[in-house]
């Protein structure tokens, strides 16, 4: 085959971007619209095996090699064909590569902190609801039939392992009777992903396309819908050059891939994000989470003095920051600081009540510190986990009493130390005095090594923050324009 002249049989290669991508799946996560279907690849880098290493030994044992096998289902059923359908095999072999206690890998972490309530696995390994567990989230797991009717009380996320679970192997498909006979035994499986295929944007990570009950489904979805299928996403590896390579090997897996890409796109309308290596997955959820994030605003606030201000106008100052932020279409994180917290949530109220801006909690997360004095030791802790879900921070004010007259707030400190630490934005208003004066100060000074390049343009705006002179209607003003830039 000449394969100069095959390419011009292929057509353009339907891909999106990475940050076409990025910008319309984040959309859909602040819509509560996403959901993630994970395949091996996604658990892989956690030290799990994928679906040959899983059956090499087993290939062995057949005298089969299976680095040369495509069909994998059929080599599990060559197995139970050998072994007189006896399991132990099969079994013995997901026990002994799945169940174990390998760590979260990142891209687990960053996918679990999201606020993405459905998630689909083939994976027998349980990585996916530990990681939800680690990030303060209750796991609904569904393993098998039996467990897609009942409802855990409080739950996150729902987990639906459609391919079973390693605690429980002898349930687990992987053989192609196992397949054979998926609608008897799993077919509740089926009719829920068509659903939700149906109403949420999907990410598939991790996967083949090789499953033949996504396929089923996927194929089932397109008789019902036609052509108007819901968009969904899929991030794939480029084909690389291997130096085992014959002659024409790697431009034939160029074009299978091409095929591969436009067929998802029009017959399932999953579009495809091509990266050149895995490590880019981790890097492309990381600008997921930011953007997320960014749209979470932590206001950070302690004054027990509010010279030269008046109390009143300390206080509307606060509420109008806080409407502002609201009004921007943020959401507002807070702990209820002292002196500055009833304002900055009144405010937020107002402009939530006045504007009818979706639902209380979707705009305002009021946090406020436990005061015990057992409690207090974990404040810390406390502040970081109410960074953890912001992408920036707001410092006003920062002051406290003490015997012999005013300090500076070292809780105000902690939480500014921890959003760099976090990659947070930190918008000290400087203007407002106390400590807050002093971070404007550094993040004026170290302004291009904590805001990212695409954000140079908000310095100006940063340094009149500092002016003591200006009016606070015009320092709400450019506060306004940098978060319009954000």
């Amino acid at each position: 085959m000449e394969l100069g002249k095959s390419k011009k049989f292929i057509g353009v290669m339907s891909l999106v971007s990475i940050e076409n991508f990025i910008k319309k799946f984040s959309r859909e996560i602040d819509e509560n619209n996403a959901a993630i279907f994970a395949g091996a690849g996604l658990s892989v880098g956690a030290g799990f095996v994928n679906w040959s290493d899983l059956l090499r030994e087993i290939a062995e044992e057949l005298n089969l090699d299976v680095d040369k096998e495509t069909d994998l289902v059929s080599l599990a059923q060559y197995h139970l064909n050998d072994r007189g359908a006896n399991r132990d095999g099969l079994n013995r072999a997901i026990i002994d590569h799945f169940l174990n206690e390998n760590s979260v890998t990142e891209n687990h972490r960053i996918l679990a902190r999201l606020p993405i309530a459905t998630y689909w696995t083939t994976n027998y390994d349980c990585l996916i609801e530990r990681a939800l567990s680690e990030a303060g989230k209750i796991p609904d797991v569904k393993h098998a039939k039996a467990d897609l009717p009942r409802t855990i009380r409080n739950r996150d996320a729902v987990v639906y392992k459609m391919h079973g679970d390693a605690q429980y192997p002898n349930d687990a498909v992987i053989a192609k009777d196992d397949y054979q006979t998926y609608m008897q035994k799993r077919g509740p499986f089926v009719t829920a992903l068509a659903g939700e295929l149906v109403s949420k944007t999907f990410l598939f990570l991790g996967f083949s396309f090789s499953d033949p009950n996504l396929d089923h489904v996927l194929g089932r979805i397109r008789s019902e819908v036609g052509i108007c299928q819901r968009t969904h996403y899929c991030i794939l590896r480029k084909e690389q050059q291997q130096e085992s390579d014959s002659p024409g090997d790697f431009e034939y897996r160029q074009i299978k891939q091409n095929h591969f890409v436009n067929d998802l796109k029009h017959r399932y309308n999953i579009q495809t994000v091509l990266i050149d290596s895995y490590d880019q997955v981790t890097e492309i959820l990381k600008k997921i989470e930011c953007v997320h994030k960014r749209k979470t605003i932590f206001i950070s606030g302690a004054a027990d003095d509010y010279s030269p201000w008046s109390d009143a106008d300390a206080m509307n100052l606060c509420a109008d920051i806080s409407a502002l932020v609201v009004q921007k279409g943020f959401r507002i994180v807070n702990g209820l600081g002292l002196g500055v917290g009833s304002a900055i949530v009144e405010g937020a109220l107002r402009e939530i009540y006045r504007n009818q801006r979706g639902k209380l909690t979707d705009q305002l997360q009021i946090r406020p510190f436990p005061q015990s004095d057992d409690a207090k030791k974990i404040w810390r802790r406390y502040r970081e986990d109410m960074l953890d879900y912001s992408g920036v921070a707001i410092f006003i004010f920062g002051n406290k009493a003490i015997e012999n007259g005013l300090a500076s707030s070292a809780g105000m400190r902690e939480e500014f130390d921890i959003s760099l630490a976090k990659g947070v934005l930190p918008l000290p208003l400087g203007f407002t005095g106390s400590i807050s004066e002093e971070l404007w100060r550094e993040v004026v000074s170290n302004f291009e090594n904590i805001f990212p390049k695409n954000l140079k343009n908000i310095k100006p705006y940063l340094l009149s923050l500092g002016d003591k002179t200006r009016l606070d209607k015009d320092h709400l003003k450019t506060l306004e324009s940098i978060l319009n830039n954000l």
